[in-house]
């Protein structure tokens, strides 16, 4: 017959058995974060955290609500997040009346989160290159109003002006974002419309893109800027845009293309497939595209669309994208003890004396209001050297 001690000692192993079990258990299914173990276990030797906000529209409100809740911003709107990323994939302006106090919060928390060893990367959407050109069809009065006027408005947003330059700065038609430094890390496409496989300009990338964009950007922001339209007619893209530039800014351009979000799931995924390949990216991410019930996973959650709506000007739900990415050792002999999360700042010297076999996990999850769900959990092993 077992003795007391016996059953106590069973008992534990069991649940140790259960946990690892649990763990290391991988679904791409929806399930509510609470009931998923988060296995923080001594082991893991790096942790980054990402996490990426669809269209805001003018509206400051649902945008800090939308930080909060993602734990980006605390209650006096500062970065709390430490090494955290922040992805914001364009659309801040138009619809509403705010996008003054958005473009500013974000460029405030781009120095923040820089000092603490984070990152802020922003996306250029159409509706900010619409501004740029003169087409203001979707600018508010209060918007106008919020600036000092309309030439007040079009200085800011010239080369000349405080949102020009961040334009100019800090604003990208796609960014390919490492989540660690080691050279086998995956990265992540972010642009605000869809990528197009066959797009001619895809390539290099993302830097083929993002020249164009600074261009055409640069000439449009120039003065003398189109005068606004309404209430003048429209000018069209600026004197001097290249044919290159005219298809960046055209219907299948990654400004405007909505083909990963409304197209049938078989070939959404062969197109997936292709872009991965051509662009070495794990998850192709976008915005532009709403769906105002939630964010959209679609083939495995290769493309995440993350438009859910958020400015009340639409009504949507208030959303935020979150990928976990951790490394723990597989043979924990001496490599135990835990790191400092991957720092952008110092590139590769982060990965100084990690060596070995680890295991690469990467949870992506949906943040709402009330509620964190599981788009996808993949775990692979990775030899660094």
């Amino acid at each position: 017959m077992p003795t007391h001690k016996t059953i106590i000692m069973v008992s534990v192993i069991s649940l140790l058995l259960l946990y690892f079990f649990t763990c290391r258990t991988t679904s791409s299914q929806d399930s509510s974060a609470p009931n998923v173990p988060s296995c923080d276990a001594d082991g893991t030797a790096y942790r980054q955290r990402l996490v990426a906000v669809g269209d805001l529209h003018g509206d400051i409100d649902n945008a800090k609500r939308v930080l909060q809740m993602a734990q980006i911003i605390g209650g006096d709107s500062k970065w709390v997040a430490g090494t955290d990323i922040l992805v914001q994939t364009g659309d801040i302006v138009d619809r509403g009346a705010h996008a003054d106090d958005i473009y500013r919060l974000i460029q405030s928390l781009r120095g923040q989160a820089a000092s603490e060893g984070g990152k802020v990367v922003s996306i250029l959407g159409n509706h900010e290159v619409m501004n740029a050109i003169g087409d203001w069809r979707y600018v508010t009065k209060d918007d106008i109003a919020r600036f000092g006027g309309t030439k007040a408005r079009q200085h800011a947003l010239s080369a000349e002006g405080w949102l020009g330059q961040e334009w100019l700065a800090n604003y990208s038609i796609t960014a390919l974002v490492p989540i660690s430094s080691h050279p086998s890390s995956p990265t992540f496409s972010f642009t605000h419309g869809s990528l197009r496989p066959s797009y001619a300009n895809l390539t290099p990338y993302p830097a083929a893109i993002n020249n164009l964009g600074h261009s055409l950007l640069t000439k449009a922001l120039t003065p003398p800027m189109a005068p606004p339209y309404p209430p003048n007619p429209y000018s069209g893209l600026p004197k001097g845009t290249t044919h290159e530039e005219t298809d960046l800014y055209a219907e299948g351009g990654p400004l405007w293309w909505r083909g990963l979000a409304e197209r049938e799931e078989v070939q959404v995924c062969e197109w997936a497939k292709e872009l991965k390949q051509k662009i070495g990216a794990r998850r192709i991410i976008g915005g532009h595209t709403p769906n105002f019930e939630k964010i959209v996973a679609r083939c495995n959650a290769s493309v995440i669309i993350i438009d859910t709506g958020i400015s009340s000007a639409y009504g949507g739900v208030l959303s935020a994208l979150e990928i976990i990415y951790t490394l723990t050792a597989v043979d924990r002999r001496g490599r135990d003890h835990s790191q400092d999360p991957f720092l952008f700042s110092t590139g590769s010297e982060s990965m100084a004396g990690l060596k070995g076999r680890f295991i690469e996990r990467e949870e992506v999850h949906a943040i709402y209001e009330k509620s964190r769900k599981w788009l996808a959990l993949e775990e692979r092993e990775v030899v660094l050297d």
